[in-house]
């Protein structure tokens, strides 16, 4: 697979089928909607029917495509969407040049990774996007103001523009409820994220210095649905009053974001510097290092679409402590220690942390509902099932341009 060259070859037999993935974002290290969009890949290729997979991703990931797993396959051709940085540029080249792109391709079906805006009369093939939550409603804290109204906007207009939305989630399915009309839920499919067991396991550990200390772990970008600071205090009541192994670690594994300033001065007013580390970008086999060698990984989120570091961690035999959201019920019901996120919640977390830790190691819980060849299945019977259709592209409820309307008692 060389980049940014395009491939195009058949494959024999039932192989007819081409699939375009669009996973550019913003991010330019390993983020969980890259990890979503390879996963997507290797699922596609275990079908027969796919003659084709087609990923773009932005210039400054193209690294991450080799970093990610992706499989070496004659079928699989990555692409370099020549696009400005910042999220106007992104956005427009989603909306302008992308059917383009579709369309010099011959793409049966696209399948955006997240999001985007739709451009959905420019299409001459059905559109799929993946629906990871409804942060934008949910907790708009993440983006901040005026930064939420324009997802939200982005949001709707990609919602209403695709044929197919597959929540990855049944969480996320009944949020989407809450929040758009019935025509837009009513094109909604629950495909879950595709989690499996990963065999290759770094042989050196990716924490700076760590000299075989004990340490939590937590996978998450800094972003305040994650609840880290939260997660800092608690670790801090462990560590100060000596309630638990005096050299015990944090480790808090994702990319930075809009919290990231808020999280590091806690640690450094607590005192913690020596004790917590941020590692991000971690290709799988250090992520997966992380996950076999950690005592618990903790993740108290606030509110989650699907909760992947916990179905991870399951599958790789750790203790894990989680909040008690319905997402993570959904992944883990039984399976973890639930916390309240009421109350004493510091206290609450601070308790099941000492419970975990004082149980035995855990065996590698099986999660056969994320595995990719029953995920490939419902995702070539979803696209089977808009191809057939033939969606005329005037039936398509979207406006020809993004309007972003004021919302009461604000001003664009």
């Amino acid at each position: 697979m060389k980049l940014p060259s395009s491939v195009s070859v058949s494959r024999p037999g039932k192989a007819s089928m081409k699939v375009l993935i669009a996973a550019a974002s913003w991010a330019s290290n390993i983020s969980g909607i890259q990890r979503h969009a390879f996963n997507l890949v290797r699922c596609l290729l275990l079908r027969q029917e796919i003659a084709e997979v087609h990923l773009v991703v932005a210039p400054w990931q193209k690294d991450l495509v080799q970093a990610g797993g992706v499989p070496e396959d004659p079928r699989v051709s990555v692409h370099i969407a020549q696009m400005k940085t910042g999220s106007l540029g992104r956005n427009l080249w989603h909306y302008r040049e992308l059917p383009r792109l579709t369309a010099r391709l011959h793409i049966d079906v696209v399948h955006l990774s997240y999001p985007v805006p739709v451009a959905a009369a420019a299409f001459r093939c059905p559109t799929v996007v993946t629906l990871h939550d409804l942060y934008p409603y949910e907790i708009p804290e993440n983006f901040g103001f005026p930064k939420y109204t324009f997802n939200r906007v982005i949001l709707q207009h990609c919602l209403r523009g695709v044929d197919s939305i597959a929540c990855v989630s049944d969480t996320t399915r009944r949020a989407l409820q809450l929040y758009t009309p019935e025509i837009v839920w009513k094109k909604a499919v629950r495909i879950y994220n595709c989690v499996e067991v990963k065999p290759n396991c770094a042989a050196q550990p990716p924490i700076p210095g760590w000299q075989s200390e004990p340490f939590l772990l937590s996978v998450a970008q800094h972003r305040r649905n994650k609840n880290l600071p939260l997660l800092i205090r608690s670790f801090d009541s462990l560590v100060r009053p000596g309630r638990i192994n005096p050299s015990m670690q944090l480790v808090i594994v994702g990319i930075k974001a809009s919290q990231t300033c808020e999280i590091q001065r806690l640690v450094a007013a607590s005192g913690l510097s020596r004790n917590v580390h941020f590692l991000e970008g971690l290709p799988e086999p250090e992520l997966q290092w992380c996950y076999r060698h950690c005592a618990a990984l903790v993740a108290p989120s606030i509110t989650e679409g699907f909760g992947l570091p916990v179905a991870e961690a399951l599958l790789a035999g750790c203790r894990v402590v989680c909040s008690d959201i319905p997402a993570h019920r959904e992944i883990a019901d039984g399976h973890c220690a639930f916390v309240e996120l009421c109350g004493n919640a510091e206290q609450q977390l601070v308790e099941a942390i000492l419970i975990v830790l004082e149980q035995p190691e855990k065996q590698p819980v099986a999660l056969p509902q994320f595995s990719a060849l029953t995920l490939a299945e419902q995702y070539v019977d979803l696209y089977r099932k808009l191809i057939a259709s033939g969606i005329p592209v005037e039936s398509r409820n979207v406006s020809a341009s993004i309007e972003v309307p004021a919302t009461e008692g604000q001003s664009l």
